[in-house]
């Protein structure tokens, strides 16, 4: 069996994975290979970091290179994974400003797919992004600051541009946190409370299987020095406290979440969902996730409750967030302040394939666009539409990677194909 993603649903056709030892080596390998591809941590549901060439892995270019307290950053090796830059922020005073819900995921990775956290006012992962290091298809080093012509274009890159090397991230002063799990919270309050539901914490998920007309649980962390609302809620818009830790999934062992019931921590403690440490699941599900403008979250709720009796089947769970707008071309929230409905499948890709476009169809008209290293199905021709700067995007392709090195069938279908007459 040839390399498999994290869920084991996506075997790649990469011929090998090769571990580069020095920059020299790494950029030997880049001018040797026809066709390259990074395997990050595989976090990715579909084929966007395929290859039928080989695999470079950065797993053991971990390093935290340089915090500079001056500028508020912090420098890192590409192959990093937030785990272990947490790990080695925790010995400093600082601390990055979000996380995903998993901690296992690759920085670079993230910046790549504009796969975020959540809250109101917190911005992608990638929207830290300060400076970025990227080896291009001749093997050649380019260095892209914020404020530079190509920098917006370049983080989101979704692997088509090179390889990227290192990236220098905004670091914020180290905080502490708590977290408070609530429980049934009605759809309705969304309808005249959803700007307060999801700026009432510094990060809010709620968590929903879609079968009754309500969230089954709503997560918040909060920062201590936020004032007295870290001290939790009686009540959170009708849901109520918690009396015990809860898994997102009903009926799932705790002990891989991060701490709960107001248990202070430090911000890489709680900001995840799940904890470094545990893996979070035996990795057999699937996942799809659309983002639109926040203001249509409550109609896009009500347009997914409507298809509980196709969904119920073949769904874990879903989690609804909010995340702030960023300036970067192919991200999600590009000029747009957005919520995120993200679906946990079983691994059934037949049955969620057929799924995917009446979930699509009736989010169309919120302008949900999709999760780029996750599972959907919607035409190229409406994703392309959706992207403003891709014209742009396609140049900087032409320019560091005109042959195609990097490219991949995801690719020409999703963005080179915008160039066919």
């Amino acid at each position: 069996m040839g390399y498999q993603n994290w869920a084991g649903n996506f075997t790649y056709g990469a011929t090998e994975r090769i571990y580069p030892e020095s920059m020299e080596h790494l950029q030997q390998l880049v001018r040797e290979h026809r066709h390259i591809k990074i395997s990050g941590s595989g976090h990715t549901f579909n084929s966007i970091t395929d290859t039928h060439g080989v695999f470079i892995s950065l797993r053991h270019w971990n390093r935290m290179l340089e915090l500079n307290e001056e500028r508020g950053t912090v420098t890192v090796e590409g192959g990093i994974a937030y785990g272990e830059l947490c790990a080695a922020l925790s010995e400093t005073s600082y601390a990055l400003h979000n996380l995903a819900s998993l901690p296992h995921i690759t920085v670079a990775g993230a910046a790549a797919t504009a796969t975020h956290g959540s809250g109101s006012g917190n911005a992608s992962l990638a929207a830290a992004v300060e400076a970025i290091e990227l080896m291009d298809a001749d093997g050649e080093l380019h260095t892209f600051s914020r404020g530079d012509r190509e920098f917006a274009g370049v983080v989101v890159n979704l692997g088509a541009l090179g390889i990227v090397t290192k990236l220098t991230l905004k670091v914020v002063p180290a905080y502490t946190m708590r977290q408070f799990v609530y429980e049934n919270l009605p759809f309705s309050q969304l309808a005249v409370h959803a700007e307060s539901i999801f700026s009432g914490a510094y990060s809010v998920s709620l968590f929903t299987d879609w079968q009754q007309p309500g969230f089954h649980q709503v997560w918040t962390k909060c920062r201590e020095e936020d004032g007295a609302s870290y001290e939790g809620h009686a009540d959170y818009y009708g849901a109520v406290p918690a009396s015990a830790p809860l898994h997102p999934l009903p009926d799932m062992q705790t002990e891989n979440c991060t701490e709960q019931l107001g248990r202070p921590g430090m911000w890489h403690e709680r900001l995840a969902h799940f904890r470094m440490e545990f893996t979070p699941s035996a990795g057999q599900e699937l996942q799809s996730e659309y983002l639109m403008p926040r203001e249509h979250v409550y109609e896009a709720v009500l347009a997914v409750h409507g298809l509980r009796e196709h969904l119920a089947p073949l769904l874990f769970v879903s989690e609804v967030r909010t995340i702030a707008a960023d300036d970067l071309w192919l991200s999600p929230f590009y000029n747009q302040p957005s919520a995120a409905l993200h679906f946990t499948w079983r691994d059934d890709w037949q049955a969620v394939e057929r799924v995917l476009p009446l979930l699509e169809e009736a989010l169309a008209p919120f302008n949900a666009r999709p999760h780029w290293g996750k599972l959907f199905t919607v035409p190229e021709a409406t994703l392309q539409g959706q992207f403003e700067k891709l014209p742009q995007f396609r140049e900087l392709i032409d320019k560091y990677d005109p042959d195609g090195k990097f490219g991949n069938e995801f690719l020409d279908t999703y963005i080179r194909a915008a160039q066919k007459p």
